[in-house]
């Protein structure tokens, strides 16, 4: 749609100017810094950062239904570098010019229903997201596009020099560094460290193919993040990791969508996310705090974290209900079908912490919860979901078992409707698949088939002879199989 064929009203606002004042907060002690350096953590305290604007509170000059029109009007441009996250400029990083906006694809990934068959056994409504139809088949990208902007918006200044963007990653994160870093060509090398032999073959095979650097070294991811985290103090290198507050802007656009697709009206909704690094339920939650602060929406959905018993450490925490004898201990993973969520000491947990308890200030106590769910209970959700038509990797089936393990608990109730969390697609994990069918998962998965979920393929053999009497028997064969209805003569 043409500029000029919005309303007037709407034309001065639709393709926005870099304004705003944009620094790194620390969480703990409160400094801030400047965004013109690659910064991770607090050089004072260590503390992590969040990423704010100073003159965000100019935004509150414009009413909650001013935001919702611009957005919505937005939808209609034709211009790459809103059509992505980038749609709610200023609410990612209004400092970044329109020509370093990189997008390859990312965002407004489709929310489908369940049908009724599926919401017939799991006893509520919902839809799940799927975010594996981003441009890396995952929710990394929506991460990636901020990150990568932001470095391309540092590259362009006068001797900046070419950069480094490294990574820990059980898969995900690789594969969406290695395709933004590849995209801005000779200003940025890709570095991507992986543990061995923990990674699907179908994750390893996307950085590769980007042409990134991939390093794997003995350990799970816990082991490969306490390498890159020691490289970005040491050396000039971006951190790609959710460490990177960057990253965590980006992924609020999650919740940016969600509110769109409900038209801004969040009561009695619910979205089910797994924890894993913890980044992606902080940036979560923070979305939509933001929303919320500038009347965009009116209420606050609630948010229910999920962990598999074999990855479960912020799970053990909230398990505590004395919040003054909380105590975060990481713990030592066991391996798990969900491998992006398989991360026993997440990065992003002061972020959980603090921003839990701002969610619960504002929509009280019960609108955070955390789950836990059995390996078993998610490859049988990932399989009944796919059996229902759609794409749900391990991580889209730990969703669903959460979602089913929170309705149960009493935590989420069923007139709440569910947006479940599809953080990739279904062919990245489709090794696991394969291994349940073949009952082939090694004990310390605890992984057990049911048979009604096992699907072969079945050889058909025709009896010897001439090819046309070949043809009749398969024929048979089938008609017998599929139990089929001769037509009428």
């Amino acid at each position: 749609m043409k500029l000029e064929h919005f309303p007037d009203d709407m034309h001065p606002h639709l393709i926005p100017s870099p304004i705003g004042e944009m620094i790194y907060r620390c969480l703990e002690c409160g400094a801030e810094y400047g965004i013109a350096e690659l910064l991770y953590t607090c050089p004072r305290c260590r503390g992590l950062f969040l990423l704010e604007d100073k003159n965000e509170a100019a935004l509150t000059k414009y009413p909650g239904a001013f935001w919702r029109r611009l957005f919505d009007y937005r939808r209609m441009l034709n211009l790459p570098a809103l059509q992505g996250i980038f749609l709610y400029y200023e609410l990612i990083a209004p400092v970044i010019p329109l020509e370093h906006i990189i997008y390859l694809g990312e965002g407004h990934t489709p929310q489908v229903a369940a049908n009724d068959d599926l919401q017939g056994q799991v006893g509520a409504a919902f839809s799940f997201k799927n975010d594996g139809q981003n441009p890396s088949a995952s929710f990394k990208d929506r991460g990636m596009a901020a990150a990568l902007s932001y470095i391309n918006y540092l590259a362009s200044r006068p001797g900046a020099g070419k950069v480094l963007a490294i990574c820990a990653s059980t898969g995900d994160t690789s594969a969406a560094a290695a395709l933004y870093a590849s995209y801005l060509g000779g200003k940025v090398a890709s570095a991507v460290l992986l543990p061995h032999g923990k990674v699907t073959p179908q994750q390893l095979s996307q950085p590769l193919g980007a042409g990134a650097k991939v390093l794997e070294i003995p350990g799970v991811f816990d082991d490969c993040m306490k390498v890159v985290e020691a490289l970005a103090d040491q050396y000039q290198v971006a951190l790609l990791n959710s460490k990177n507050p960057w990253r965590i802007r980006g992924q609020e656009s999650y919740a940016y969508e969600v509110a769109q697709s409900f038209d801004y009206d969040l009561t009695k909704k619910v979205v089910v996310v797994p924890i894993g690094n913890a980044g992606n339920i902080t940036a979560i939650m923070q979305g939509f705090l933001r929303l919320h602060d500038l009347q965009i929406i009116d209420t606050l959905p609630r948010v229910v974290g999920v962990q598999s018993s074999h990855a479960d450490p912020v799970f053990r925490y909230y398990l505590q209900p004395d919040k003054s004898k909380r105590i975060f201990t990481p713990v030592k993973v066991k391996p798990s079908v969900a491998q992006a969520a398989m991360i026993g000491n997440p990065v992003s947990m002061p972020r959980v912490i603090r921003l839990v308890e701002e969610y619960a200030r504002r929509a009280g106590e019960a609108a955070v919860g955390v789950v836990q769910v059995t390996e078993q209970e998610i490859m049988d959700s990932m399989l009944l979901a796919n059996r229902c038509g759609h794409i749900a990797c391990t991580q889209g089936g730990e969703s669903l078992a959460g979602f089913r393990a929170a309705l149960t608990a009493g935590l989420v109730g069923q007139d709440e409707v569910g947006v479940l969390d599809a953080t990739a697609h279904h062919l990245k994990f489709v090794g696991f698949q394969q291994m349940y069918f073949e009952d082939s998962f090694p004990p310390e998965f605890e992984v057990t088939p049911r048979p009604e979920y096992v699907n072969r393929p079945q050889l058909l053999t025709p009896r010897p002879g001439d090819p046309a009497g070949k043809t009749a028997d398969l024929v048979n064969q089938i008609a017998r199989l599929l139990d089929l209805t001769p037509k009428k003569k």
